[in-house]
């Protein structure tokens, strides 16, 4: 009874391991080449760009000829304006480039160069302006006595139009009478 047996588990148990390092190898790729982090940007968080500890959110010209910068913390949530070298912060800002938008901060020992955070705005298109639109197009800022009739006859239009709509509506639907009353049951025959 020298006879082997194969057993199917052990190899889909030792695919399974070849597969789960397979993955942490592509993984350990992925995280140092991410596209969701700008292109002058590393994934151990070096730049302090948008994903990096603080963020340059604000330049401001002062009246002394010199500008203050808002740094936003992103752990707290929480911002201050600050000048050049100016202290009681978790960090310091000790240097700008004004052509570049950019600060060079200390935070926390370690020297981060900070880039204007830009906001990213999504148009929403057309689609959006639909109803929108119609309504405000009827809108007169300083109606003439004209104007005025015109848009109650127009809210007098559509009130018709939407009566006569459910009235049809009402009269399509079996059990409904004139109005969408109920009908009258029939008695039952005994």
């Amino acid at each position: 009874m020298g006879m082997r047996q194969s057993y199917p588990a052990g190899k889909g148990l030792l695919a399974l391991l070849l597969a789960a390092a397979l993955g942490s190898l592509a993984r350990a790729d992925l995280a140092a080449s991410s596209p969701f982090l700008p292109a002058n940007a590393q994934a151990s968080g070096g730049s302090g760009g948008p994903s990096g500890p603080i963020e340059l959110r604000g330049i401001m010209p002062i009246p002394d000829g010199g500008s203050a910068y808002l740094i936003y913390d992103v752990e707290k949530k929480k911002s201050a304006w600050v000048g050049l070298s100016e202290g009681g912060h978790d960090f310091m800002v000790k240097s700008a480039d004004p052509k570049g938008d950019s600060v060079t901060v200390d935070y926390q020992g370690r020297v981060l160069k900070l880039t204007l955070h830009t906001a990213k705005v999504a148009s929403v298109g057309a689609a959006a302006a639909g109803p929108a639109t119609a309504i405000s197009s009827t809108v007169v800022v300083n109606p003439s006595p004209a104007d005025e009739q015109k848009r109650l006859d127009a809210v007098a239009q559509e009130v018709r139009r939407r009566r006569m709509e459910r009235e049809r509506a009402a009269q399509n639907i079996p059990g409904q009478g004139p109005g969408g009353l109920p009908l009258p049951m029939p008695a039952p025959n005994r």
